[in-house]
């Protein structure tokens, strides 16, 4: 089974930066996006920002800008390094990876979650 591995959390205070990272492990081929979603309290949870092998990133109109979708492929590690920090950014943040090549075929993983506080 592939287990995702999520830590950057923290309180930080508005204006601030905060780096979320996430690493895969087990036993599987490749991934074929990565990306991270998060959720508020009595909220759905939404796509934040989401990117391929090759690189291409897509972000959620509110993090555009502010947000920076990374990955290194070689650690199977996706980043997101979130900048200009807002108290509406407050939420779990959950990796997920999509398309995961398995010895059994292709699946989706979610993360445990890591907790963001923007608060002064």
């Amino acid at each position: 089974q592939v287990q995702l591995v999520e830590s950057g959390g923290g309180l930080v205070q508005p204006g601030g930066s905060l780096r979320l990272s996430c690493a895969a492990s087990g036993t599987f081929l490749s991934i074929n996006t990565m990306a991270w979603f998060r959720q508020a309290p009595g909220n759905q949870r939404e796509l934040v920002a989401a990117i391929d092998r090759g690189g291409v990133t897509n972000y959620a109109d509110s993090e555009r800008g502010r947000f920076t979708i990374s990955r290194d492929n070689a650690k199977n590690t996706v980043y997101l390094q979130m900048n200009s920090l807002k108290s509406e950014d407050t939420a779990v943040y959950y990796c997920k990876v999509e398309g995961v090549i398995t010895w059994r075929g292709r699946y989706d993983y979610w993360g445990q979650g890591t907790q963001v506080t923007v608060s002064s």
